[in-house]
């Protein structure tokens, strides 16, 4: 995508967000499950490192959040160096006796977070983010901190009395989806870490990692890093999360920075304690970086999902978010698209389909019958609630079929040539073309004589903006100097 798509994202951002949710109001029921959620999700592996014994709570909340989250990243290197980091910290603890269950979830969000009865989780997207041991030990330590302040039960019955409300709520709201919207908007709310909590956290957890032994700096270091990677997420235009990620609920705010780095200089000035930088990204070379390919994941404005075999492209200026409903991709006029699944019979009559009331203002003289790639197909055009839609329904030859939801506020050529190009892009893999593929992963490489910031972004491959996105993962300025020998991170297949 280009910067002057960008920049029009950007100034389009609220119009945005309201044709996403416009492609949820054209269904007169419930989406089914999207990419993400049409292979094994849900399932929960063993491979959570558990360090201590006797966990109490949080069994059945642990199979959601492992669900939610895509499941758990297998990778024995990558336990073995979260392993390690935990069973330090603990040490240093005030309750080192205290179990936990540290669990690694398979999202690229920037996150982590704590359960009451020692559960701890982290997504592999914080991992890959992090540059070193010092600064996972903060994240954790921090979320250590919430378990043994009570705060994650005390942020498990504010939850609770939410969903409580929301009950009584829903019952007068039937059919509201913007009260519905709100109200989901004001649980995550009270759901939330207090200002006192995060800072009590805070400090309990950089002088967890100080009595550990490892560079009390990193919590500033590491929240100052979080917020440079999120400017260049936020400089690609808005997007639809995945998930909530670790700065939604614990913002890096200058505050928070100086808080972190008062309480580490309680050890002494800066560049002290262990970072063991070099050993943490040995552990995270190889690392899936963005989607992993069992959901399906985006490619430049592709969308690819190996497992269905199933791809399809957006014309230029859109962008594709992954999510875990369903693919969602929006452009700069502000036409937006839903991509799903629906369980159909093989051979079923894809124009009876659209006709059976599932589309709010539907237009029935629009259905068309066509085929896609030599696979059945139909559309049909719908205005609703101020919207104009464009559906396609396109079935594989093994009789899984897919869907395709376009909304704009007007009926644009942008929009008609938006459902047009994508819908005809549609297509079957072969196996040799899937052969092919590879996720993109985190490469550990060493800076040679030479070497600068733009020589080494060169090397990322399949991201947006490689050298912003270089500079965000290695947690360098523009103009950093790189002496031969240092190791980095990029991003290649």
């Amino acid at each position: 995508m280009g910067l002057t798509a960008a920049a029009k994202l950007r100034g389009s951002g609220q119009r945005r967000k309201r044709v996403l949710t416009a492609c949820g109001l054209v269904l007169a029921g419930a989406l089914l499950a999207g990419c993400n959620a049409l292979l094994n999700a849900g399932s929960v592996g063993p491979n959570a490192a558990i360090v201590g014994t006797d966990l109490t709570a949080g069994p059945e909340e642990h199979a959601r959040i492992v669900a939610a989250y895509g499941g758990i990243y297998h990778n024995d290197k990558l336990e073995q160096t979260v392993a390690r980091i935990v069973g330090r910290i603990v040490a240093a603890s005030d309750q080192p006796d205290q179990p936990y269950r540290i669990t690694i979830l398979n999202a690229p969000a920037i996150n982590a977070f704590a359960l009451p009865g020692g559960y701890l989780y982290v997504t592999r997207g914080l991992l890959t983010l992090a540059n070193d041991s010092s600064e996972v030990a903060a994240v954790l330590a921090h979320e250590m901190a919430h378990v043994t302040a009570d705060h994650a039960i005390q942020r498990q019955n504010k939850a609770r009395n939410a969903v409580i409300v929301s009950r009584v709520v829903t019952d007068v709201l039937d059919g509201d989806s913007g009260g519905q919207l709100a109200l989901a908007s004001s649980q995550r709310s009270l759901a939330s870490f207090s200002r006192q909590q995060e800072l009590e956290a805070d400090a309990m957890g950089v002088k967890t990692i100080g009595r550990a032994g490892y560079d009390p700096f990193a919590a500033a270091r590491f929240l100052a890093t979080m917020a440079q990677f999120a400017n260049y997420r936020v400089a690609a235009g808005p997007t639809l999360e995945k998930a909530p990620d670790f700065l939604a609920s614990h913002p890096s705010t200058p505050e928070r920075v100086d808080f972190a780095a008062r309480a580490a200089r309680q050890f002494g000035a800066p560049g002290i304690g262990d970072r063991d930088r070099d050993r943490y990204l040995a552990g995270i070379d190889g690392v899936i970086f963005g989607d992993d390919p069992s959901q399906g994941y985006v490619r430049d404005r592709t969308f690819i999902h190996p497992s269905l075999g199933v791809g399809f492209s957006v014309p230029d200026g859109f962008v594709i978010d992954n999510t875990s409903d369903a693919v969602l991709a929006t452009g700069a006029d502000g036409t937006a698209l839903r991509f799903d699944a629906v369980a159909l019979v093989k051979g079923a009559d894809l124009g009876q389909y659209l006709a059976s009331g599932w589309v709010n203002g539907l237009d029935e003289s629009t259905i068309k019958r066509f085929s896609v790639n030599g696979m059945p197909a139909a559309s049909a055009s719908a205005s609703a609630k101020g919207w104009e839609f464009r559906i396609a329904i396109v079935q594989a030859e093994s009789g899984a079929t897919y869907r395709f939801i376009f909304a704009n506020e007007d009926a644009t050529k942008g929009l008609a040539a938006a459902t047009s190009t994508t819908v005809s892009s549609f297509r079957m893999l072969d196996q040799r073309a899937l052969a092919s593929l590879r996720p993109l992963s985190i490469k550990i490489v060493k800076a040679r004589p030479g070497s600068t910031v733009d020589s080494l972004a060169a090397q990322m491959q399949g991201v947006d903006r490689p050298r912003e996105l270089f500079r965000a993962l290695n947690d360098l300025s523009a103009n950093a100097e790189i002496p031969a020998g240092m190791r980095v991170k990029i991003v290649a297949d």
